[in-house]
């Protein structure tokens, strides 16, 4: 008789839950480890035997054998042979692996997933450039953060997804500069076409020839972090436009990814002050720890 499996939509745990029984019923032990795993050979493998034969005293190829004249794999597998001194390769019947698809493809938790006590996940993903095309890198980690994420929601996680973004530094000198010379509105045109990376490369090729427009970017990266109102004005329509472009890809992607997950390198400007203040007062020693010279933001 087919036993009734107790995991329907995993032929391993119901092939390592019979294995249990029957060895357990030869060998006179209950508790057995059937030792189930994959197989280059077969679909699976029972090494159980090996282990068995130490502990009661007798051959595992003969523990390994009875086991396969018992029958009582019959209802899991279509094939069982034992091999070498007491391994047994066995290929699953068809209707386990029919009733596996059937029950894994009309059950929301896939037959067998359950909901576990809950957890709080961070997980930090993709992390692009503003005013930068996304590579295969952050490609990369874009599929995968998202898979996670996706994964610890599915196991009943509370995920927070956080999208570190480049939008800050050196670099936004030059751009927002660059952004002046094309004229805003035109560049804004150009951008909002997807081309990022020209703009970028653009600008830097400008920053790397001219003196004057490698000075003035150097003026424009303090009004930036001194919080020029045009400055910052011009820095928020890099940003957007960014986003917006960041927003198409993870759309064509199908990622969970939206705005709400932001989190730019700006975000910590307003806490810099705070912090060497607070390194300030602890001493050279503190400052020492961090790997910096003392009094680091005077120079």
């Amino acid at each position: 008789m087919q036993p009734v499996p107790s995991h329907p939509a995993d032929p391993m745990a119901t092939l390592a839950e019979v294995a249990a029984s029957a060895l357990g019923r030869i060998c006179g032990l209950e508790g057995i480890d059937p030792v189930v795993r994959p197989s280059d050979r077969a679909d699976a493998q029972i090494n159980g035997a090996m282990a068995l034969g130490k502990q009661v005293g007798r051959p595992p190829r003969e523990i390994a054998e009875e086991l396969v004249a018992s029958g009582e794999l019959d209802g899991v597998c279509s094939t069982a042979e034992v091999a070498g001194p007491g391994f047994i390769n066995v290929t699953f019947a068809p209707t386990v692996l029919t009733s596996a698809v059937v029950t894994m493809a009309t059950d929301d938790r896939l037959g067998h997933v359950p909901t576990a006590a809950p957890r709080t996940v961070v997980i930090d993903y993709s992390a692009p450039n503003v005013a930068k095309e996304m590579h295969v890198g952050h490609l990369r980690s874009t599929v995968i953060g998202d898979a996670l994420a996706r994964l610890h929601m599915f196991r009943g996680d509370t995920v927070i997804r956080e999208n570190h973004i480049g939008d800050w530094g050196r670099p936004f000198g030059m751009l927002i500069e660059h952004l002046l010379d094309l004229g805003a509105d035109v560049a804004a045109e150009g951008l909002g076409q997807g081309d990022l990376d020209g703009f970028y490369k653009e600008a830097n090729a400008k920053f790397d020839a001219d003196p004057d427009f490698q000075e003035r970017s150097r003026e424009r990266v303090v009004a930036l972090q001194s919080g020029d109102p045009e400055t910052h004005e011009l820095w928020n329509r890099l940003v957007a436009l960014s986003t917006e472009y960041f927003n198409t890809v993870y759309g064509r992607l199908g990622v969970l990814l939206n705005d709400d997950d932001l989190a730019g390198e700006s975000r910590y400007q307003p806490m810099m002050a705070d912090t060497l203040q607070r390194l300030d007062d602890a001493g050279p020693q503190r400052w020492s720890r961090c790997g910096l010279p003392s009094r680091i933001h005077e120079s």
